[in-house]
């Protein structure tokens, strides 16, 4: 399998925790120590996809295909958490997106994913 695909984090501003019942409600374990984060999987390199995301992109049917939380309170893409693992086959980056996300729960970190 072609490995296309990449995972990629942005760093969130601490504003989603207190402007989101829905953030708070997916970071019950959140103690504030560290930051908010968004976690996504891509086709695009990640910075194009963060660009994306910050204008709030749509497909050619006029659904919006980016996330709230990066359009609204994305501050800037984390590379340190995530370039060591790209790039990906698709089932990969899935895979990872998932683990990347509760890995950094873990850490302390409040985290969104899809």
């Amino acid at each position: 399998m072609k490995k296309s695909h990449h995972v990629y984090v942005v760093e969130l501003d601490r504003k989603v925790w207190s402007d989101s019942q829905k953030f708070r409600s997916a970071n019950m374990h959140y103690k504030g120590m560290m930051g908010c984060l968004y976690v996504g999987m891509t086709g695009l390199n990640p910075q194009q996809r963060y660009e994306k995301h910050k204008k709030g992109h749509r497909n050619k049917k006029g659904i919006k295909i980016s996330s709230w939380f990066v359009e609204k309170y994305g501050i800037c893409l984390r590379p340190s958490l995530y370039s060591s693992f790209n790039p990906l086959t698709r089932p990969e980056a899935s895979q990872l997106e998932k683990n990347l996300a509760n890995s950094l729960k873990k850490r302390g970190y409040a985290v969104w994913w899809n």
